[in-house]
């Protein structure tokens, strides 16, 4: 009884795995596909690709915001691929599935949808391409994801918060922090205005706006124009960023803005600063950290290991600062 019980609630960790991975977009190499192999050697049986499917691309989740359909037709023939090579019996739903893909015509744009750990999901509108008119703010990176893991793993930090969130991207990490961290108020900003607008359309697909609990808006905001009085009627008292240290002058302006961040609030009540980082280029990202001491701006590594719950490349270099003066 031990063992069945063992296999049931593997089975229940690996659909749960391909749920959240199908869902993010993972690529197909990451998925536990071992698994899936074994049990359909050893059962020459279809259950477990039937239920795959339930959990993936004919979940209702799919059906509303659909992964692209050339991820979705890439996965669907790799189940098919190991389950005719397992000798299994055909499953219907599968070749129906995939006929229905085969059909759709691909576009720029696609759905990802990121599981919570309540069960819920946050899922937004994103662009294929990694850059695309000219910025990489219409997709979500590493280090988004890992400050919103972080976020999840200390929701202390913004319970009831003013929050502010410089280059917000597609709104992953400030979308988790509405939903999760019960925030007073969160302001996503960004100064493309594409981006702009695909932020706008992100926060509509979550049910975030200004008359929601908490309020939710967009803000344009330009590192190397803003005002100490432009960010002061911000009033955030948390201000987050993520894989905004990418680039030499992008740095410069970003501690600029940071300065006067600071600046512009009391000595006794100084927001709490968080940036987090893919370090792609060690020299740039030792370079932002210079700058930051030049400013007078003191950082502290936040070295603890956060909870997994979304599935991305955790070999990338991802540090998470904390700044004070």
């Amino acid at each position: 009884m031990a063992l069945l019980e063992q296999k049931t609630m593997k089975t229940a960790d690996i659909l749960n795995e391909f749920q959240a991975s199908f869902f993010a977009m993972s690529r197909l190499a990451s998925f536990p596909w071992t698994f899936v192999e074994n049990d359909l050697l050893s059962n020459k049986s279809s259950e477990l690709i039937s239920e795959l499917l339930k959990q993936t691309v004919l979940h209702p989740l799919c059906r509303r915001f659909p992964p692209s359909v050339r991820y979705r037709r890439m996965f669907l023939s790799e189940l098919i691929r190991r389950q005719e090579a397992a000798d299994c019996d055909p499953l219907d739903q599968l070749y129906d599935a995939l006929a229905e893909v085969l059909g759709a015509e691909e576009e720029t744009e696609c759905h990802k949808s990121y599981l919570l750990p309540s069960g819920d999901a946050v899922s937004l509108l994103e662009n294929i391409a990694l850059i695309s008119e000219g910025t990489t703010g219409l997709v979500t990176w590493e280090a988004a994801l890992y400050l919103a893991e972080w976020a999840l793993d200390h929701r202390q930090v913004f319970n009831g918060r003013s929050v502010l969130e410089l280059g917000s991207g597609a709104g992953l990490t400030g979308v988790t922090i509405c939903r999760s961290c019960s925030p007073h108020r969160f302001v996503f900003s960004d100064c493309h205005a594409t981006v702009l607008q695909k932020l706008r359309a992100n926060l509509r697909l979550n049910g975030l706006s200004e008359q929601t609990s908490p309020a939710a808006s967009v803000a344009e905001l330009d590192w190397a124009t803003a005002t100490e009085d432009e960010l002061t009627a911000l009033g955030a008292d948390t201000v987050i960023a993520a894989d905004v240290v990418y680039d030499p002058e992008v740095a410069v302006t970003l501690v600029q803005l940071l300065s006067k961040v600071l600046s512009c609030s009391s000595a006794q009540v100084q927001p709490e600063i968080l940036i987090c980082s893919t370090v792609r280029n060690p020299e740039t990202y030792s370079g932002f950290k210079q700058q930051l001491e030049n400013a007078g701006i003191h950082h502290e590594v936040m070295a603890a290991p956060v909870s997994h719950v979304f599935p991305y490349n955790r070999l990338a270099a991802i540090e998470l600062i904390k700044l004070y003066r």
